[in-house]
């Protein structure tokens, strides 16, 4: 083991001081409110990989954007600095902030058997602090599909071994999102060891699974989730399967707070914009009302 590397339980120490320090967690230490932010996906508002993303955010009402990092070479390929100043720019001029980044690439270039894929997250992780950025999504679905594939699963484990002292020498962190369960979650992180490897948590997926949403929030708990899509699958939030009531409950219980990210959430046929402005105000009434 590198005597340099930081452990879980010293690096789990510190952020919890840092956090405690803060105004944010000073209210949550006195039992104030949870604070939320709410995103979206920039797939999901039709602007993947563009700036304009952030404009769109801004007219909907959202708080941020998860931005995509793609492959090398595209339009706004983020390991380009002045792709990365376009977006900061951008963010400055409409008053809303790069919630997160997001790997859906992963999805078609699996990273449990793609030596490009694994670089990629390597150089995503450089590009992070940049940006400043805390957390990446890895995508876990279609060619990159982990449920019920424990070899693939044990890779993807070796290699996020590899890569979590660089997340953690950059301070960030990587997010998984799967179609597993939380204890399946639970036996990679752990493998990993790291504080720089949590779940990104999806509602709906879980749903969709037939796992207990809430259930699977209190397994997991506060620090093992480090960011969460607020999705439904062809409905607006709020008139699907998902009881975003007892969620943000569940959430109030163990504590979690930070960026609510939608995704999905569309009905078929029925206008992004105007969608899109409902679903945030749905979720402003249930995680942040005046």
């Amino acid at each position: 083991m590198n005597p340099h590397r930081i452990t879980r339980r010293r690096a789990l120490a510190a952020m919890g001081g840092a956090l405690l320090a803060s105004p944010a967690c000073s209210a949550l230490a006195a039992g104030g409110p949870r604070k939320f932010k709410i995103g979206a996906c920039d797939w999901s508002i039709q602007k993947r990989g563009d700036p304009e993303a952030l404009k769109t955010a801004k007219e909907i009402g959202l708080d941020g954007v998860e931005v995509s990092f793609g492959r090398p070479g595209e339009k706004f390929d983020l390991r380009l600095a002045e792709n990365r100043a376009a977006y900061l720019a951008e963010a400055k001029n409409q008053g809303v902030e790069i919630a997160s980044l997001a790997m859906g690439i992963l999805n078609q270039v699996p990273y449990a058997s793609d030596d490009g894929a694994e670089q990629w997250v390597a150089e995503c992780i450089d590009v992070m602090p940049q940006l400043n950025q805390q957390v990446v999504l890895l995508a876990f679905f279609g060619n990159g599909d982990i449920k019920d594939r424990p070899e693939r699963r044990q890779e993807i484990a070796r290699r996020l071994n590899r890569v979590a002292p660089r997340a953690e020498a950059a301070g960030v962190t990587l997010g998984i999102e799967s179609y597993l369960n939380a204890d399946e979650h639970l036996r990679i992180l752990d493998a990993v060891g790291s504080p720089s490897v949590q779940v990104y948590f999806d509602v709906a997926n879980m749903d969709e699974m037939g796992y207990d949403v809430c259930r699977e929030i209190r397994r997991l708990g506060r620090e093992r989730i480090c960011q969460i899509h607020c999705k439904e699958n062809g409905s607006l939030l709020g008139e699907g399967r998902v009881d975003f009531a007892k969620v943000r409950q569940t959430l109030d219980e163990i504590g979690w707070q930070g960026w609510l990210v939608i995704e999905g959430a569309l009905p078929g046929g029925q206008p992004m914009f105007e969608s899109y402005v409902k679903n945030q105000r749905f979720l402003r009434r249930v995680f942040c009302p005046t």
